[in-house]
């Protein structure tokens, strides 16, 4: 699979409250290497403005029919497009595009254009769910535009319903689908179906007493965006996660856990029905030994805090693993092949993907990572910066012929 290609991406962002997240998805589109061209409609510039975006794409914001010169600005922007997004997609956006309606000029780009076209609705679910919108997305579908669907939470206007945009990631991956040629219609590529896959991701939290508690700066990140590829590809995913303020990936099936204990608890309880393992969280290696039940005071903190190692989930799990494929992670800073290597082969893993986390854009919390990945014939992959959803992909190639090699 092609991870990095890349083209002019049009995004075209309308009069919706999450107008605001189509700022990450300009930065996350540019960041990757796609030339991104927005277009505001009159109502967006209602919540966002022109500046935000041409500062986080170093393009000029197009923002009605008569910002220039040239009258047939719409059809050049048309012609050059590779991919137009619409994030967020109201309802009054997709009922004039399905119905052939163009009276401003995102409308008339996607009329003029033979680019593939991604629609992110965003609405109240009563919009949402009304059979007017349903039936205008149907015939969208039905003339080959493709959607990311809105995933379920708390909305705008307090409503818990089905509705809320798909987080800028998702949407980025639908996109570098399309540009990798990977699908036909959003949601079908399977080079994973038939795989139960489980992604461990996020730090874990080891309580000092009531109010303190030892942890890293892991955010979630990395293992989000591989169970968020595996479930692209067709995989079932179960995501095991420690604290994290990330929204899970729709469909996928996630657990929320605190302590390196808690999150070894269930590993092993569904180790049995999986086939394919990646243990992206950062455990913590250790747990204070006496957790305390009330509030220690500062006096006390010294001399109460002794520190014990988790049990290693991994390592067991490598003891017992069958046929099954192990994935891990290697968080260092210093000598990171030895230390790779060696765990590669102390754990029983099929594949380890190491990273200098003390390195700028590649660490805890950010988008982009720079990796190794060795698997245990001793091949060694080094592939450059990329984001995080690259990198997910390229694991998840890596695992796809790990899987195929035992089927034989």
């Amino acid at each position: 699979m092609t991870v990095q290609t890349t083209g002019k991406v049009v995004l075209g962002v309308t009069g919706g409250i999450a107008a605001y997240k189509a700022c990450e998805l300009s930065r996350f589109l540019t960041k990757w290497g796609h030339n991104v061209a927005v277009i505001l409609t009159e109502n967006a510039q209602e919540f966002v403005t022109p500046l935000t975006f041409s500062t986080l794409t170093n393009n000029d914001v197009i923002t009605g029919m008569f910002d220039s010169i040239t009258n047939t600005e719409h059809i050049d922007i048309a012609e050059e497009a590779d991919l137009i997004v619409v994030a967020p997609a109201t309802a009054n956006v997709i009922g004039k595009v399905a119905n052939g309606i163009a009276d401003d000029m995102l409308t008339t780009v996607i009329m003029a254009t033979k680019a593939p076209v991604i629609f992110c609705p965003a609405m109240n679910v009563n919009m949402y769910e009304n059979p007017i919108v349903q039936g205008n997305i149907a015939k969208l579908k039905k003339h080959g535009c493709f959607f990311e669907e809105p995933a379920e939470g708390e909305l705008a206007c307090g409503v818990i319903g089905m509705g809320r945009m798909a987080e800028p990631a998702e949407i980025l991956a639908a996109v570098n689908d399309i540009f990798a040629g990977d699908i036909i219609n959003r949601g079908i590529k399977t080079d994973l179906e038939g795989l139960k896959v489980m992604v461990t991701a996020g730090p874990t939290r080891e309580a000092i007493d009531t109010v303190r508690y030892i942890t890293n700066f892991s955010t979630g990140k990395m293992g989000f965006a591989i169970a968020r590829r595996a479930k692209a590809r067709g995989a079932d995913v179960l995501l095991i996660t420690g604290p994290s303020s990330l929204i899970p990936p729709s469909g996928v099936e996630t657990i929320r856990v605190i302590s390196a204990a808690d999150m070894k608890i269930v590993v092993n309880e569904r180790f049995e029905e999986i086939d394919v393992v990646i243990k992206a969280a950062a455990v913590a290696d250790v747990t204070p030994k006496n957790k305390s039940d009330h509030k220690l005071k500062k006096e006390e903190c010294g001399d109460a805090i002794k520190l014990g190692r988790t049990d290693d989930i991994l390592k067991g799990l490598g003891e017992i693993k069958g046929d099954k494929i192990l994935v891990g992670f290697a968080a260092e800073t210093r000598d990171l092949m030895e230390n790779a290597t060696r765990k590669l082969k102390d754990k029983n893993l099929d594949m380890i993907v190491i990273n200098d986390v003390s390195s700028k854009n590649a660490g805890f919390g950010t988008d982009t990572n720079e990796v190794k990945i060795i698997d245990i014939n001793g091949n060694v992959d080094s592939p450059p910066l990329m984001m995080k959803e690259g990198v997910a992909e390229l694991i998840l190639d890596k695992v796809r012929e790990l899987w195929r090699a035992k089927c034989r």
